[in-house]
């Protein structure tokens, strides 16, 4: 995908990704009737946005675990480890971040995860050191996120048969190999159709629409919407590390992920125990959300890094200059 670094979508456009993070998969019939528009142009700047590679429909295979990681480079190092991070399969996103962290990244893995964390991610090129944070709860994940450009009649007729965020899930280890590969196909392509998907997987299309319809009522693979935050007017982006105590831990986490500014709250077994990622448009915003009365006096510390460029986003990789 394209980072268009600059660059803000028009007002249409904004409204058109606004309506695929609802249902990425919606008809442009659909959404040229939720937004009120002619569906020959939704058509065309929704296509437009998709080809430029501005815009991303694609999807995730859910699976039993996750972890994210942070790492300190070597001096000069830091594109080098992001870029490695960024091409392995098992990541979702990997980000260059300022603060004692220079690389951010997320793994999600089925099984022993130790092979991982104590003999693949201790050999990317380029760090110093580096640690582990084992996500334990999901709060909101991008499937989630808002850029705030629908109403929320609009949002409400938008939102497709599997619902607006899934948090949790239970993961089938034992998919079929034609199960696997409409995964793979949603992977590159979340908006694929049926007979697209039918005809590449080689079965009938009543076949490939009972087993889409599995696949994704059961969340063994969600579809996202995905885009350069500062192309719907929100440059700044930063990760917040959360200390907090154990028994404000769900309060906070949950009153987080209702917030519009946050795209993504996990909860996390470490030294940190909440990790929010946040977009706004100003560094006063961020000031702003930072010093709100909601943290609490004396009960929360917060370490803020600031997210200077995405790698991957959702399993797919962004340009970044």
């Amino acid at each position: 995908m394209k980072d268009s670094t600059g660059k803000v979508l028009n007002p249409l456009q904004q409204r058109i990704v606004g309506a695929l993070q609802v249902d990425g998969r919606a008809t442009w019939r659909k959404i040229a009737t939720v937004l009120g528009e002619p569906e020959r142009t939704i058509a065309r700047y929704g296509n437009e946005l998709l080809t430029s590679g501005q815009l991303t429909v694609a999807a995730i295979r859910n699976q039993q675990g996750s972890v994210v990681s942070t790492f300190s480079c070597l001096p000069g190092a830091a594109r080098l480890t992001v870029e490695s991070l960024a091409q392995r399969e098992d990541t979702t996103y990997s980000y260059l971040t300022t603060g004692i962290a220079d690389v951010v990244t997320e793994v999600h893995y089925d099984g022993d995860v130790a092979d991982i964390l104590t003999l693949q991610l201790p050999a990317t090129p380029g760090i110093s050191q580096y640690a582990t944070y084992p996500v334990l709860k999901y709060f909101k994940t991008i499937r989630g996120w808002r850029a705030g450009v629908l109403t929320a009649a609009e949002e409400a007729a938008m939102l497709g048969p599997y619902g607006a965020d899934r948090t949790s899930w239970t993961p089938n280890p034992e998919l079929g190999p034609q199960d696997l590969q409409i995964i793979d196909i949603l992977k590159k392509d979340g908006r694929a159709t049926v007979e697209s998907i039918a005809r590449q997987v080689g079965i009938s299309e009543t076949s490939a629409s009972r087993r889409l319809e599995t696949l994704l009522s059961t969340s063994q693979a969600t579809v996202r919407t995905l885009v350069e935050p500062r192309l719907m007017g929100l440059p700044i982006e930063a990760q917040l590390w959360v200390e907090t105590s154990p028994h404000l831990i769900d309060e906070l986490g949950t009153k987080l992920s209702a917030l519009p500014q946050v795209r993504y709250a996990a909860a996390l077994a470490g030294d940190y125990q909440l990790l929010i990622d946040l977009t706004l448009p100003t560094q006063i915003d961020l000031y702003r959300f930072l010093t709100a009365p909601m943290w609490g006096e004396g009960q929360t510390r917060i370490r803020t890094a600031m997210v200077v460029r995405a790698r991957k986003r959702g399993g797919r990789l962004f340009e970044i200059g």
